[in-house]
């Protein structure tokens, strides 16, 4: 987008911009949410889709990653909610993502693991708020919520999570708990 909010006179070189930009970190979050690498690339095609008809609504009240994983989630809601999805099996390794994953210990992987069996809602808000390192005003915007919710839901989440990797909660200080 030129200043001003005026679309480029190219919109292919805009939306090949925001692909090279924007993918890798896109597809990893569609991965997590629908669990599936198959259905995590018909996500991305059709969130590029939708961004590309929809770059003259962009206003720029939000930066251009807001408004792409914003749309990125509602694809991902529409496909979770379709009876075909509901029926296939869903799992995706870290193999499976676009770039090799790096070697990961044992305390990396259980955490990955850990993340994928939270609760949606708490589960989208850790890999929003970490994994693509918004702001709690971002993702309380992206989800449709306050961010003192979002603080809360990352608080429950952290507690899921050291339950689950049998951490005690008095041991580990949440400011401690860092995920990737």
């Amino acid at each position: 987008m030129e200043p001003g909010g005026r679309r480029e006179v190219f919109p292919e070189h805009t939306l090949n911009k925001l692909i090279s930009l924007y993918y890798t970190p896109l597809f990893h979050l569609c991965c997590m949410i629908l669990r599936d690498h198959a259905a995590a690339e018909d996500a991305m095609q059709e969130t590029f889709l939708k961004a590309y008809r929809g770059l003259d609504a962009f206003r720029g009240d939000a930066s251009e990653k807001t408004w792409l994983t914003s749309i990125a989630l509602n694809v991902c809601r529409d496909m979770r909610k379709s009876a075909w999805f509901r029926h296939m099996e869903r799992r995706v390794t870290p193999e499976e993502l676009p770039i090799p994953a790096p070697a990961q210990d044992e305390e990396a992987l259980a955490l990955g693991q850990a993340i994928a069996k939270l609760p949606e809602k708490y589960r989208t808000s850790v890999l929003l708020y970490y994994y693509q390192d918004m702001t709690l005003q971002e993702c309380a915007i992206l989800l449709k919520t306050t961010p003192s919710n979002i603080s809360k839901r990352l608080a429950r989440a952290r507690e899921m999570l050291r339950r689950q990797l049998g951490a005690d909660p008095q041991e580990v200080p949440a400011k401690e708990v860092t995920l990737p």
